[in-house]
């Protein structure tokens, strides 16, 4: 910043002693600035070009990393406000690496469009886990009052606020889902899990319309030792596998089908930890709440961390117990199955990512 001053006096010098010598000699027909001058001021530009380059970009990623800030929002006046009052993490509870070292962390992403809110509430209630990581979005479709609502959400949940673990990017980006724009939000979310999220394990990205078919104990216990290290590691190697149930017409369209009760079976015999994808308020779902994941309505899928009673209908999980006690139950032994099957030898090479 001091070069780019020093640069911009240097360059106003010049100009005004330019100007001052045409001034002095109004009769003289006006001549060519002299080559040496042009070099001058070819200097000047480009220590400024390359100094203004190098601000916006630090500045691009610096209103990147906030959940408070729009892919675009540099270009926004109210961008300028500071990112450290954040409204969703009032009081973080760090919980110390060292005693989680056992206990994968799973960073999440849930993005939604218009008419998405309620369900991405329900989806987040049905995957919250004290130990992940969650961001959620609604993209610019869908409108202010509902972005609002499931800001509120977000802000008044006392488990959420308390643990701070929850994040929403309120500045909403536009979402095309055909192109780079997706992309685009993806990493946008992970910037902001990686800036503010702690240390975790996985990244899962799903919809409002993804629903899960196993506790997150169970999700966490697979993924705790998940397969031979020479394998796999995390990070390093990939295999072409879903871990979606999703119902296609015949012939495939563009769209999968919304799944019912009449695919019950079908998800469950899949052994995926999630589905897709759903009306809201569909009876399949609290079918997989009541069966799956023991979840009553409008509470948090129980799980080894939940410390509270049910009494008087209250939400056993309500009070954070330890974060590292899990009971995994027949989800984990269902995606223990599926785990096997894509790291199989049958599998694993054919589906491996070159």
């Amino acid at each position: 910043m001091r070069e780019m001053k020093k640069s911009l006096k240097a360059f106003l010098t010049l100009r005004h002693q330019q100007q001052q010598q045409q001034h002095s000699s109004p009769n003289l027909p006006q001549q060519h600035p002299q080559p040496p001058i042009n070099m001058e001021y070819r200097k000047y530009f480009l220590i400024l070009a390359v100094g203004s380059t190098f601000s916006v970009v630090l500045f691009f990623l610096t209103t990147l990393s906030s959940p408070d800030a729009g892919l675009f929002s540099f270009l926004s006046p109210s961008s300028t406000s500071s990112s450290s009052s954040s409204i969703f993490v009032e009081s973080k509870l760090k919980i110390s690496s060292s005693s989680l070292s056992s206990t994968p962390r799973i960073a999440y992403l849930i993005s939604g469009s218009i008419g998405d809110g309620d369900m991405l509430k329900r989806t987040l209630m049905a995957l919250y886990h004290p130990n992940n990581q969650y961001v959620v979005h609604l993209d610019l479709e869908a409108p202010s009052t509902e972005r609002l609502g499931v800001r509120r959400y977000v802000e008044g949940h006392p488990v959420f606020r308390a643990v701070g673990n929850v994040r929403m990017i309120t500045r909403a980006n536009l979402v095309t889902y055909r192109g780079p724009t997706m992309v685009a939000n993806t990493l946008h979310a992970a910037a902001i899990l990686l800036r503010e999220g702690g240390e975790w394990d996985w990244f899962i990205n799903l919809s409002a319309s993804d629903y899960p078919l196993v506790r997150q104990d169970g999700i966490n216990s697979r993924f705790a030792d998940p397969f031979e290290p020479s394998a796999a590691d995390e990070g390093v190697r990939g295999i072409r596998g879903d871990i979606h149930f999703i119902s296609w017409d015949n012939p495939p369209k563009q769209h999968p089908h919304y799944l019912t009760l009449r695919d019950m079976s079908a998800m469950v015999d899949s052994n995926a930890p999630f589905a897709r994808k759903f009306h809201p308020d569909d009876p399949v779902l609290d079918k997989i709440d009541a069966e799956l994941l023991f979840r009553k309505p409008r509470m948090l899928a129980p799980g080894g961390w939940c410390a509270g009673q049910s009494i008087n209908g209250s939400d056993p999980c309500s009070i954070v117990g330890n974060a590292t006690l899990l009971k995994p139950g027949h989800g984990a032994v269902r995606l223990q199955r599926l785990m096997e099957l894509l790291l199989s030898k049958e599998n694993f090479r054919p589906r491996q990512c070159k």
